[in-house]
């Protein structure tokens, strides 16, 4: 069931949308040579414990920690280590969260440490812009086959692949809520987006072929070519007016 939420409970998802956001812009900052991904890990739990609100990844089914942090060809879902260390040229692709007062926000970004490749650059680029054009496709009246179809487009124009087991998904009391939002898809197929849905679209993109394998901790996702891939979201909002992005920082 898809939930809609009111003028009162968006004002909540703001809220919880810009510690969010906050936390992961906090945690890209730290990110340098040498650091561990625990490290990074306490910075986003310090900062979401003090604006009063909850990490909301920490326990979720079961997972250990406040953010996910994968790495190079780490897709999604890595658990922060005190013995995993950033190394300059990786990119680091950060997921994570916050509740407040019984709502969520849901945000990720792929931040690079020190120089990277060319290639790693594009990618990166390529995977946040791609976020933006399914944004764009949010629109009242839209299909969630529009947003999806939008990000495949963009996507494999250049030459990149769509990660097709993982895919976005509305947010709101739960941090996983209907409807599913694929990152690809047939335009005007899927359920229709209206005013009061709120949807975290994250597009998982790979620099190889779009296959991915879990990895024996049972959370782990990484690329089974070992080619890198990015990692963007944004909790939006649909409104009459356009789509609201809710994750976005002061």
């Amino acid at each position: 069931m898809i939930v809609l939420k009111t003028t009162r409970e968006l004002k909540l998802m703001r809220e919880a949308g810009r510690i969010s956001a906050a936390a992961l812009r906090l945690a890209g900052k730290s990110i340098e040579p040498g650091i561990t991904t625990a490290e990074i890990d306490k910075i986003a739990y310090d900062f979401i414990i003090s604006q009063g609100a909850k990490p909301n990844f920490l326990n979720y089914n079961g997972f250990p920690a406040t953010a996910c942090i994968s790495i190079n060809d780490e897709v999604i879902h890595g658990i922060p280590s005190k013995t995993r260390v950033i190394n300059a040229g990786d990119i680091v692709s950060i997921d994570l969260g916050a509740a407040f007062e019984g709502y969520n926000g849901d945000n990720a970004a792929t931040f690079a440490c020190g120089d990277i490749s060319d290639e790693a650059e594009r990618l990166i680029r390529t995977t946040e812009e791609s976020l933006y054009e399914g944004i764009r496709a949010a629109v009242h009246g839209n299909r969630v086959g529009d947003i999806g179809a939008t990000i495949q487009q963009y996507v494999e124009q250049r030459g990149y692949s769509v990660v097709r087991d993982f895919v976005g998904h509305g947010v709101g009391t739960c941090l996983h809520e209907a409807p599913e939002v694929p990152n690809f898809g047939t335009p005007h197929r899927g359920v229709r987006l209206i005013p009061g849905m709120t949807i975290a679209i994250e597009p998982m993109i790979n620099m190889g072929a779009s296959s991915v394998k879990q990895m024996d901790d049972g959370w782990l996702i990484k690329t089974k070519d070992g080619a890198l891939s990015a990692h963007f979201e944004h909790t939006v909002a649909i409104t009459p007016d356009g789509p609201v992005i809710l994750t976005q920082p002061d």
